[in-house]
């Protein structure tokens, strides 16, 4: 039987153009998993465990509303208020795994498939170091070009301190295939502000392969929100402006409507 779920192993990059020009690249790694083949994959694998202790693992709960409930459900009803519905196509969850029991992911993405096979939406859920989450669903405009997927976006959610609330997302997406990437920009009223990129390439999700992640890029999970702290601090540093925290929106989940964004390249 032919496993959908993989490795993805590759590199973010992120570059705020201004008001101070600051860059970063690190290595990372991250699980592609199909929500079906979860149970499946925590038998098959002994570095790979669901809702219990391990190198590498999977909880519910770090995902989702956080309420640890099967997040296909959580998914399709989500879905299913914006008017989209899957008939039981495929939903596959990119994002980094638990990690000796720690995990955090800035921005997980969940890949909606009709039964199909067409791609129909992506929920962006994105996690701040606050203990906040936020999801945008978008529908896939134009569902039979899965490596030319284009969205937008406003800002609902605070993430960095350095970054203000009236702002706008754009999302160039490439589904995960032999290869996967998703570049997102953040523009405000005068252009372009941030850009946030990564790019990654498949490998099948087995013991030796994520021995081989662990190996170079050991705690993950951990170095990721040690970093973003260490970049705030030089951030701060450089005399970036710093803006109040404001309350988390009192809905999980934005429903976008998909836009036609200009074939003008994301940089």
């Amino acid at each position: 039987m032919s496993i959908a779920s993989a490795l993805y192993v590759g590199a973010v990059t992120h570059r705020r153009l201004r008001p101070k020009p600051h860059r970063l690249r690190y290595r990372v790694f991250s699980v592609l998993l199909d929500l079906d083949e979860i149970p499946a994959l925590a038998a098959r694998l002994r570095l790979f465990s669901h809702r219990r202790f391990n190198v590498f693992g999977f909880d519910e709960r770090d995902h989702a509303d956080g309420s640890g409930a099967p997040l296909r459900g959580w998914v399709e009803g989500s879905l299913a208020t914006a008017g989209i519905d899957l008939e039981g196509g495929a939903i596959r969850l990119l994002a980094m795994p638990r990690i000796l029991g720690f995990g955090f992911n800035p921005l997980s993405v969940y890949f909606c498939y009709h039964r199909d096979g067409r791609l129909l939406a992506l929920l962006h859920q994105v996690h701040n170091t606050f203990g906040e989450r936020h999801t945008y669903l978008i529908p896939v405009a134009h569902p039979d070009e899965p490596t030319a997927i284009r969205q937008d976006c406003a800002k609902a959610f605070h993430v960095s301190p350095f970054l203000a609330m009236d702002m706008r997302y754009e999302f160039r997406v490439r589904a995960p295939d032999t290869a996967l990437s998703i570049v997102i920009r953040g523009t405000d009223a005068d252009g372009p502000i941030i850009v946030a990129a990564l790019a990654a390439d498949r490998r099948d999700l087995t013991d030796a392969a994520l021995l081989g992640a662990f190996l170079r890029t050991p705690l993950l999970t951990l170095t990721v929100i040690v970093g973003i702290h260490w970049e705030a601090l030089r951030l701060w540093r450089k005399g970036m402006r710093f803006h109040r925290k404001p309350a988390p929106p009192n809905h999980l989940v934005s429903i976008v409507a998909p836009v036609t964004l200009s074939e003008a390249p994301i940089a």
